[in-house]
């Protein structure tokens, strides 16, 4: 099974990367949890998104297209960083983002979403 693993966006990852010792224990601590993932078979790609002031968003409307400049509202609801992973089950998913470290320096949440698969289409 294929999931999607999505960081959220906080405050402090929409600021932007600033070097302090706190970041560069953070990236530390989550080098340590890619090596990990990579070992047991489960990391596929993951990186980290640069703020949402910096993005763009296409907004579809039939036909028509129209370009929104970041950064966007909601911050809670913003993407900061992903894994694409492959598991056994949600179970496992659930169990790794659980030995994930903080990934933020305060309060922040994980989402993890299954991938649709070829056979789920049919």
């Amino acid at each position: 099974m294929r999931v999607m693993v999505l960081v959220k966006a906080t405050e402090d990852s929409e600021k932007g990367f600033v070097a302090t010792p706190e970041t560069s224990a953070l990236l530390e601590a989550m080098g340590r949890f890619n090596r990990e993932l990579a070992d047991a078979g489960i990391l596929r790609t993951g990186d980290g998104l640069r703020p949402s002031s910096q993005g763009k968003r296409v907004a579809f409307d039939g036909p028509g297209r129209t370009v929104i400049d970041g950064p966007f509202a909601a911050t809670r609801e913003l993407v900061a960083g992903f894994w694409l992973w492959e598991v056994r089950d949600m179970d496992e998913a659930v169990a790794w983002v659980k030995r994930c470290p903080n990934p933020m320096p305060g309060p922040s949440e994980i989402e993890i979403r299954p991938l649709y698969e070829m056979a789920d289409l049919q």
